[in-house]
């Protein structure tokens, strides 16, 4: 699960919205804002319309919606962009054995999409000494995730290296390279990225290196285009499906997202070797991931920003670099305070007041304690990602935050004044009061569902991350957790939980028993025949069994964990599930199915056919137990074909898959190519394509 995320399968986009943006279908991403919105466009090798300063050898390009196209053999190179003309720019690298060097984008970006984008089909590209230190809001953006810096598309195969880079404040992520898992190659060297969304390096392919890197974040500001998007939920390293990454002399450290590195996501593992370097925070590692951490690399990492990367826009775009890394990240970073300053103040004044007021608000960005007004930082007021909390007497509070105060709750007669101006805490929305955090655990994924009566929303509550695939509709909620943790706001009372794994749910503090609050399986599956044979397949996203009162055929039905196979005649089958339904096929005939009591068209669940091709692990003539993986570049779900058996203990999670068998058979119907298989034992293995056709 891609997490959050969330995006781009967050990874699921460029976490696009969903995320994803998974890896599956990013090409399109360059044209979330169509070009034809774009005020034009010009080759690297054309005259640039700017001015360069008498003493800088570089020009001034002001943005106003351009794409700059560099094509095979050009170089496009020292370049000041000036984005506080609030519009977009794009460097879109078409062609192969080609250089982007020397480029500073100078103030706050305010666009939708990513500033670079590469979609040469081969050849050797180099992005060297490029400044992106200023960072992105989120607000041009038409999708989730806002924009990212660079991002390399999956129809390109060339190998590209980014040397003496420097990308903060990103929402969408700092270097989105992740298709390296179906062609191509990217070499980090020297680069330095802080507090970007997402992920700052997120690569895949098996010749894909990080070399003498930094990448973490924090909860400061970055830049001297202070105002934007505080990242403080981003993976410093993100692996991907593909080959195995190498990471060396590099250092990353966590932030609140509680990861420095996390290996794959939505059942598509990542690996990565870690030769040398330092990290702080764990590294998280999704089913079928590895991450092999040497020996030597430290626990305490150096987070000073690699020698040679440039720390301003105009030092990248004369050629010049810091030169140094003596200091930290954070000390690198302009010393004027005042440039740093979230720009809106609020305060809750309980001056003159007798009784103590408590309040609590969310804000869409970032917030943090602060002195204005005179005011002092109360240590037992509270921040939790975008909200906070705390109480008044006869003093006050203040508060600086980013974006927009979109709930408050105030208890008391504490005046509430924003940017100077008193406000009336009725006139905006309440906060939600309770929250349910549901902990997943590392040993097996864990469904859950809840409904509440009131409403609800993500949220960052105790490490948490936001995942785009966990779903919110009408006050219903479902979603997936494994070593991670999801979180809830809500108001109103908590009305039905699932809990399918091992993971636990806790509200308010408190943990919960899932069986106070309704069945282990809440929905209703019928199936009512028509008088005439049909046949079908039924697939949900939780776990499945057939109702304690219903009395199929034994020998026409077949349950194992997440999906049925049954035939029908003019009678009904019921089934309880949790999670959603996600697929409902017929082969032969057709059946009248009913979800809850309601009526459903099937044609709006699933594929609506059967998947085509058969692995069979076959135990029979073998004398010990023999255990199997594979992962498959479509959809996998296990299957009683020629007489096999379906074991719960076998786990199949998106296309990966991993089981024993004994004296048995195992089979599975699956879609596209095997990617990967490895056997442990002696059983025969047959991949049978087009079997249903036999």
């Amino acid at each position: 699960m891609t997490r959050d995320p969330s995006v781009p399968n967050e990874e699921r986009t460029v976490d696009t919205g969903a995320e994803s943006a998974d890896e599956r279908g990013n090409s399109g991403l360059l044209h979330r804002r169509s070009y034809m919105k774009l005020a034009g466009a010009t080759t690297a090798a054309a005259a640039f319309t700017g001015a360069a300063g008498a003493d800088d050898d570089y020009d001034v390009v002001k943005a106003h919606g351009q794409v700059v196209r560099v094509g095979r053999g050009e170089t496009y190179e020292n370049k000041l962009i000036d984005l506080t003309t609030g519009n977009d720019f794009l460097i879109l690298i078409e062609g192969g054995d080609s250089a982007v060097r020397n480029i500073g984008f100078e103030g706050l970006y305010r666009g939708g999409q990513f500033m670079i984008s590469i979609t040469a089909g081969s050849g050797d590209i180099l992005v060297e000494n490029v400044y992106l230190g200023d960072g992105a809001t989120k607000e041009g953006a038409s999708f989730v995730h806002g924009p990212g810096a660079v991002f390399m598309h999956r129809n390109s195969n060339a190998d590209v290296t980014f040397r003496r880079c420097n990308v903060q404040g990103y929402p969408n992520n700092g270097f989105y390279c992740s298709n390296t898992a179906y062609g191509g190659s990217v070499r980090f060297e020297n680069c330095f990225g802080k507090n970007n969304g997402v992920s700052t390096f997120r690569c895949a392919g098996g010749n894909d290196e990080i070399v003498n890197c930094v990448a973490y974040n924090d909860t400061t500001d970055y830049g001297p285009g202070y105002g934007g998007f505080i990242e403080t939920s981003g993976r410093p390293v993100w692996v991907w499906n593909g080959g195995t990454v190498t990471i060396r002399d590099s250092h990353f450290a966590d932030g609140p997202y509680p990861y420095a590195m996390v290996a794959g996501a939505n059942g598509s593992p990542g690996r990565a070797t870690f030769e040398s370097g330092g990290y702080r925070g764990t590294i998280q590692r999704a089913s079928g991931s590895s991450v092999n951490v040497a020996s030597g690399v430290s626990r305490d990492p150096d987070l000073s920003i690699p020698d040679g990367v440039p720390t301003s826009a105009k030092e990248a775009a004369s050629g010049g670099s810091s030169g140094s890394s003596a200091g930290s990240a954070a000390e690198d970073e302009p010393a004027d305070d005042a440039d740093h300053e979230l720009p809106n103040v609020v305060v809750f004044d309980g001056d003159g007041t007798g009784d103590t007021t408590s309040y609590e608000f969310v804000v869409s960005d970032a917030v943090e304690p602060s002195t204005d007004d005179d005011a002092t930082i109360d240590d037992a007021a509270e921040v939790d990602g975008t909200h906070a909390s705390g109480t008044v007497a006869d003093y006050l509070d203040a508060w600086r935050f980013a974006g927009e105060i979109e709930r408050l709750s105030v208890d008391g007669d504490a005046a509430v004044r924003v940017n100077g101006t008193e406000v009336d805490p009725d006139d905006f929305d309440d906060v939600l009061e309770n929250v349910i955090l549901i902990d997943g655990d590392s040993s097996d994924a864990t469904r859950y569902e809840f409904a509440v009566d009131g409403d609800v929303e993500k949220a960052t509550v105790d490490g948490a991350s936001i995942d785009e695939e966990d779903t919110i509709e009408d006050g219903f909620v479902h979603g997936v957790v494994a070593d991670w943790k999801d979180a809830f706001r809500f108001s109103g009372d908590l009305e039905q939980l699932t809990v399918d794994g091992p993971g636990t749910a806790v509200q308010n503090g408190e943990e919960l028993d899932p069986a106070e609050y309704g069945p282990d399986l809440p929905h209703v599956l019928e199936v009512e025949g028509r008088g005439t044979p049909a046949s079908y397949e039924i697939t949900v996203d939780g776990t499945i069994e057939l109702d304690a009162d219903a009395d199929p055929d034994d020998d026409a039905t077949t349950v194992s964990g997440s999906t049925v196979q049954s035939s029908i005649a003019d009678t009904t089958q019921t089934f309880r599930f949790s999670g959603a339904l996600t697929d409902v096929t017929f082969t032969d005939g057709e059946a009248d199915v009913f979800l809850d009591g309601e009526e459903i068209d099937v044609s709006e669940y699933g594929e609506h056919e059967f998947l085509p091709h058969a692995l069979v692990i076959d135990g029979t003539e073998s004398d010990d137990v023999s255990s199997y993986a594979f992962e498959a570049s479509g959809s996998v779900v296990a299957s009683d074909y020629q007489g096999a058996s379906i074991d719960d203990e076998d786990v199949v999670e998106g296309a990966a898959v991993r089981g024993v068998v004994g004296d048995w058979l195992d089979a599975y119907w699956f879609e596209g190519n095997i990617e990967e298989f490895t056997l442990l034992g002696d059983a025969a293995v047959d991949v049978q394509h087009n079997a249903r056709n036999r």
